[in-house]
């Protein structure tokens, strides 16, 4: 049989690997936030010498390697655990098969099972909140999407209205208090902050921003940030973690309200997840809208 890996020429998945031969990995999440991989065994190495590796895309330093053993499970694969005890910083971490002396090669996604992600309440007892979704690329490679906030702001329902938009969610590792309010900043200006006050019920809140300000104060993107004690505390991006789906920008889209600005110019504004999940409003002028004469 041949060997997951014979020697450092081996091919790997992303530079053109035949899907049939290429290792696969079963991912099981649970809702603490570990993941445990079940990895297709096509030859018959040493099972001790034989890891998982997680390199994190752009990777730098020896923080960005995480290396799991895999070991022979009852069904003849290979299986290695990443519990949630073990950090894992934000980003993308493509996934691998390494075995000594042998270059690692690309594991290729099989069955994800994520139904514990879904609707996800973590305790939040650890001050941080621990978040891995496995996913296939775009190249059809397997990759870990992780994400480590601490504390974390979760955005849950989000209604739009003709002159506001109104968010519902819930705190992570930190306390709400009657000081709390939301800030949003426009990102090509970070000094220029619209505050809205919270509704706190607990851990929960509820914020309402109005369109008016926002789009007098300028195009582009504006970031959401929760100040859950007011000033004086910690500063937490909204964002949408806690559920399945690693990429929502095209996922998670929302209706654009128009509204006009004092001057009587035009624009569009409306609710969306960046690349990182985070949630951010979008203002449009009338360039980009399409309204314009």
């Amino acid at each position: 049989m041949t060997a997951l890996a014979t020697s450092r020429t081996a091919a790997r998945a992303e530079d053109g690997e035949d899907a049939s031969t290429a290792p696969r990995a079963d991912c099981i999440a649970d809702s603490a936030g570990g993941l445990t991989f079940d990895v297709t065994d096509p030859g018959e190495p040493d099972a001790e010498a034989v890891h998982l590796l997680l390199r994190r895309r752009d990777a730098e330093s020896a923080e960005d390697y995480v290396r799991l053993p895999l070991s022979p499970s009852a069904d003849g694969r290979l299986r290695a655990a990443l519990p949630s005890s073990v950090e894992l910083a934000e980003g993308r971490w493509n996934a691998y098969v390494e075995v000594p002396g042998g270059e690692p090669r690309r594991l290729m996604p099989g069955v994800n099972d994520l139904r514990s992600l879904v609707d996800r309440a973590p305790s939040g007892s650890r001050g941080h909140v621990a978040v891995r979704i496995p996913y296939a690329t775009k190249q059809g490679n397997l990759s870990v999407r992780s994400w480590l906030r601490a504390p974390h702001a979760e955005a849950g329902e989000v209604e739009i209205a003709e002159t506001a938009v109104t968010v519902q969610g819930r705190v992570y590792g930190t306390e709400l208090t009657a000081a709390a309010y939301v800030e949003a900043v426009r990102r090509a200006e970070p000094g220029l902050v619209h505050r809205a006050d919270v509704a706190v019920q607990g851990p929960e809140f509820a914020v309402t921003l109005a369109y008016g300000p926002l789009v007098e104060g300028g195009t582009g993107p504006w970031d959401l940030w929760l100040r859950p004690v007011g000033e004086s505390g910690p500063r937490v991006r909204l964002a949408r973690l806690l559920d399945d789906v690693a990429d929502k920008k095209a996922i998670f889209t929302y209706p654009v309200t128009a509204v006009e600005s004092k001057a009587g110019g035009k624009a569009e504004i409306g609710p969306y997840y960046t690349v990182d999940n985070d949630l951010s409003l979008r203002v449009r002028g009338e360039e980009e809208t399409g309204t314009g004469g």
